[in-house]
């Protein structure tokens, strides 16, 4: 466990610092012809009516395609994630992206050119669709702050001793727990940290 815990940010990267849904939604229609049928959903065979095959074997073919290298930040996390480390904190991104070695190369390249190098002491990858239980593990009972947008990775992270924040979305916006803060963006994360 890093001795520097107080410092010490656990993130996810979908849906929390980088805006998967608008690369995916855009690749679905450019690639393949499918536009979003209902939206506020965290499903991707829900949202664009097609089989949970289909859709688990897209959303692996998008996660380690070159343009997983190429998302765009979410909205402040940029200048918040920035600041945050130039004050002394450090990131550990954990992501249910891929085991593909280059999947997560790209994925880092991606985090370096937004956030700068060094930002991110540390990136897991877990398989593509992943809970977070296993990249979590290891930071159990470290009180350290886990910002997560999947309500139930954000209560694994809880259960595990965590102290941790859902960002929210159109998908989990009626979610609540009493030991999960619930923030709109990074201005609100920062914050709660500083």
């Amino acid at each position: 466990m890093d001795h520097r815990k107080d410092k010490l940010i656990l993130v996810d990267c979908d849906g929390v610092l980088l805006d998967w849904k608008y690369a995916f939604y855009k690749w679905m229609a450019e690639s393949n012809g499918l536009e979003a049928m209902e939206e506020g959903v965290y499903d991707v065979a829900t949202t664009f009516h097609i089989t949970k095959t289909e859709s688990r074997m897209l959303v692996r073919q998008f996660n380690e395609s070159a343009r997983i290298g190429f998302l765009p930040a979410l909205g402040d996390a940029i200048k918040y994630v920035k600041k945050l480390h130039s004050e002394g904190y450090i990131f550990h991104c954990i992501t249910s992206l891929s085991k593909d070695e280059y999947a997560k190369k790209a994925r880092m390249e991606n985090l370096e050119r937004l956030f700068g190098k060094g930002v991110f002491e540390e990136l897991i990858c877990l398989d593509c669709g992943a809970d977070k239980d296993e990249g979590l593990l290891p930071y159990k009972d470290s009180g350290c702050i886990w910002v997560e947008d999947k309500p139930l990775n954000a209560e694994c992270g809880a259960n595990l001793g965590l102290r941790a924040i859902l960002i929210e979305h159109d998908f989990n916006s009626d979610y609540n727990h009493t030991d999960i803060l619930k923030v709109k963006n990074w201005k609100e994360i920062y914050e709660s940290i500083v």
